[in-house]
């Protein structure tokens, strides 16, 4: 037996998936963050991160380090969120996040480090010696069985002006 993926027509309004979406980003305080490095070969990384308005998600790190490498010769980027605390058989829940990352310089740079330093503790010695980094999210893909069911994934557009529009569900099935 093989677990089919359906595509359907199963829509949700905007409303909900930013309700949902935001739940999701609340849910953990890590994250894995997918680069790209030389030659095409993946590179993912665990990290803490904060959220700000609409989705931007930010992070501190150092400059030397192999992701902000790769972010700075190829920003396409995605981050994964989840509580790993999560058992299977339960009502499971996450967010996967695409879009662009690039590293952040002056004003925008302060307001990612408030933000992270809002999220976290503020600890200068920490702060200081890191740089800040954001994901612009051109996409989402939600799942959260409490809120869509059962091996549902629902895959949303970031507009500019924040708002979430659907594009489409899929539903992952056994035959029967």
């Amino acid at each position: 037996m093989t677990t089919r993926v359906l595509r359907t027509e199963r829509r949700f309004g905007s409303e909900h998936l930013q309700r949902v979406a935001r739940s999701l980003l609340d849910a953990a305080p890590t994250c894995a963050l997918s680069t790209t490095a030389a030659g095409g070969r993946a590179y993912i990384n665990t990290m803490y991160f904060a959220h700000t308005s609409p989705w931007n998600l930010v992070w501190i790190s150092a400059p030397d380090s192999r992701h902000s490498r790769n972010i700075r010769e190829r920003d396409a980027a995605a981050i994964a969120v989840y509580d790993s605390n999560q058992r299977w058989g339960g009502q499971d829940r996450g967010v996967q996040i695409f879009g662009r990352a690039s590293e952040l310089r002056g004003r925008p740079a302060q307001e990612a480090l408030n933000a992270y330093a809002e999220r976290f503790a503020r600890d200068e010695r920490v702060l200081s010696r890191y740089v800040a980094y954001r994901l612009r999210p051109s996409s989402l893909k939600l799942f959260d069985e409490a809120e869509f069911g059962a091996g549902t994934f629902v895959s949303v557009r970031v507009r500019r002006d924040g708002t979430l529009d659907w594009q489409h569900t899929e539903e992952y099935r056994d035959p029967t």
